[in-house]
């Protein structure tokens, strides 16, 4: 049997990462905001 390695990390696009960016900056949205509404870890 092969095994697997379970991954935690996800791959986002670098656009998205870019406007994820883009929103804080502009101070849109908080960080943890950020967090909580995309699901990302940070």
């Amino acid at each position: 049997m092969k095994s697997t390695t379970k991954r935690t990390q996800k791959d986002y696009s670098l656009a998205f990462k870019l406007a994820v960016v883009d929103q804080v900056e502009k101070g849109e949205m908080t960080y943890k905001q950020a967090q909580d509404k995309y699901g990302i870890q940070g």
